[in-house]
């Protein structure tokens, strides 16, 4: 990573499965048989639980598809979240920080062309940074200026060497020639999406998505795969018997016993823990959220109560990580945890702490033996998504510790849609939910987008949705956090960051708007029988599962059909 100024980079380059299996290009579509391994056979993947499928490429949208992010539209480069390696250069070619990081020059590959045929020149690149929904207020950016047509230079107010993932890897080049006629970019459902990536969409269902390759890719001619499917599964356990029945090739997903998929000798699997999985609170009363988890002492009582070590051998059968209440994820980034009794959170519940901290709060047990305070019973709603087993086990375990405790907590499931309404507007208690684990050794990206408030326009109101491309669902706002967010972008020095996080490890982990849980078995299962070139342990160049945004585009261009 760029850490010096003038350092330039260059890089290197079941009854609904039966259903549903009427819908898949299995040996059909291109003519190719479906063992072969020919090109022209679709590589089915798994399109998560957001059933029907409805049609939305547009990559700010909190329902986008998944094949819209990576396949279809790239940022300027991908970094690798499983390593602590320099980025790899898609749309971008090199580039380099003046001297007091306040502006990067970026050189992009030349004759690139968008998927239409149109070129693709560094005023796209411009204009994306421009464009609103790419920069929100405060964002910092001063100008983008395209010098010529592969060279861009963003200039910012301050340095910004910290947010270097955030411009480089995770900012969507837009074609300016179709997105300046945007401008209720929310809105917009982008059905015929143009972008840079390696694939453009060929038919859109209920039930299944279709892309084709994009013949204007850059390296279209090394395209092993020419298809790809995406089905529209609502639950694991019908994805899991098309993934043993070989009518899926990707997924990612928990499934507690693997042998039940790879023994039809074409799946393979591997577990990468990289996410953290939490419960989200809606915590914040000024921003609008409402229950007893707005009460600090609540969460406090809650995470001391968890027995993490059942949930991790119970719901998710030992496959997690353990977890770090200052979202460090270790041991990658061991050296940004400030105080060593903050490391790990507890693995074990006690009760009389969770006790002493409700009743030090002005709670008191009841005979029914659950807390109450100013008349009414410490009683909270904790949701989790239909069909996400180790997410509902998970809930019901924590329910049944948090009674042990005196707090009592009703757990039920919900549909996708439902879940990804209730986290954006804030209509919830508690959730089981996931963290989108940096892309760089480095958690500043988990505290701005996660735990920054309203000052770095990382969360809303409750009632208005998240702002785009930022994830806090707490509504959690702390002044003392957004000022230690805002120093940090602009340092280069290790030792004044690491103080900084130590100012925000501080207040997360007494304040706990994100209750930590585990880091979550990332198990993605792919079929090595028909096609190469997949993530593995020996050779991690990318994060595995189909669903992570940016780094399956890039699996996708590095698999080849099976000779």
């Amino acid at each position: 990573m760029i850490r010096n100024g003038r350092r330039t980079i260059a890089l290197t380059a079941v009854a609904g499965a039966s259903v549903l299996a009427l819908g898949l290009t299995a040996c059909g579509a291109g003519g190719g048989d479906e063992g072969s391994g020919d090109g022209d056979r679709a590589l089915r993947v798994w399109a998560g639980s957001q059933t029907p499928i409805t049609a939305n490429y547009n990559p700010f949208a909190p329902t986008v598809l998944h094949g819209a992010l990576g396949p279809i539209y790239e940022p300027l480069f991908f970094f690798n979240k499983t390593a602590d390696s320099e980025p790899v250069g898609l749309i971008g070619d090199s580039y380099e920080y003046n001297e007091d990081g306040t502006a990067i020059t970026v050189t992009i590959k030349p004759d690139l062309k968008w998927s239409d045929g149109e070129p693709l020149t560094a005023a796209d690149v411009a204009f994306s940074f421009s464009y609103e929904a790419n920069n929100p207020e405060g964002n910092g950016l001063v100008s983008a200026e395209a010098t010529d047509d592969t060279t861009v230079v963003l200039t910012y107010a301050s340095a910004q060497y910290t947010t270097e993932f955030q411009r480089l890897g995770s900012t969507y080049i837009l074609p300016e020639h179709i997105w300046s006629e945007v401008s209720d970019f929310a809105n917009f459902a982008n059905e015929e999406p143009v972008g840079s990536g390696p694939y453009v969409v060929d038919k859109t269902t209920s039930e299944s998505y279709t892309l084709v390759a994009n013949e204007n890719f850059r390296d279209a001619d090394e395209l092993g795969v020419k298809k790809v499917q995406y089905i529209a599964v609502d639950n694991n356990q019908t994805a899991q018997d098309l993934l043993a029945a070989g009518e899926l090739d990707w997924t990612g997903m928990f499934i507690p016993n693997p042998d039940d998929v790879t023994g039809n000798g074409k799946i393979d699997w591997i577990n990468t823990p990289q996410d953290p999985t939490v419960l989200y609170t809606c915590a914040n009363v000024d921003l609008g959220c409402t229950g007893p988890q707005t009460d600090v002492a609540v969460r406090q009582a809650l995470n001391v109560a968890i027995d993490r070590t059942a949930i991790k051998d119970k719901a998710f059968v030992g496959l997690t990580g353990d977890i770090s209440p200052t979202f460090a994820l270790l041991p990658r980034d061991e050296k940004w945890v400030a105080d060593s009794a903050n490391e790990v959170s507890p693995q074990k519940a006690d009760a009389a702490e969770a006790s002493s901290i409700l009743e030090a709060a002005g709670y008191v047990k009841g005979g029914d033996g659950f807390y109450a305070k100013d008349g009414a019973t410490l009683e909270l709603s904790l949701i989790s998504v239909d069909g996400w087993t180790d997410y509902n086990d998970a809930a019901k375990l924590i329910a049944e510790q948090a009674e042990a405790a005196g707090i009592k907590i009703t757990a039920s499931t919900v549909q996708w849609q439902e879940f990804s309404d209730a986290r954006q507007g804030g209509d919830f208690q508690l959730i089981v939910g996931g963290v989108v684990g940096t892309s760089v050794a480095d958690p500043f990206q988990i505290y701005r987008d996660w735990f920054g408030g309203t000052a770095v326009e990382s969360t809303s109101p409750v009632g208005s949705e998240v702002p785009a491309g930022r994830w806090n669902f707490s509504r959690y706002s702390n002044p003392v956090v957004d000022q230690a967010i805002q120093s940090a972008i602009s340092t280069d020095d290790e030792a004044e960051k690491q103080a900084l996080y130590g100012t925000i490890q501080t207040e997360i982990v007494r304040d706990l708007p994100y209750i930590p849980l585990v880091i979550n078995a990332t198990q993605t299962f792919y079929n090595t029988q028909d096609f190469t070139g997949w993530p593995t342990e020996d050779d991690l160049y990318a994060f595995p599962p189909s669903w992570g945004a940016i780094a399956a585009g890039y699996v996708l261009t590095q698999l080849q059909p099976a000779k």
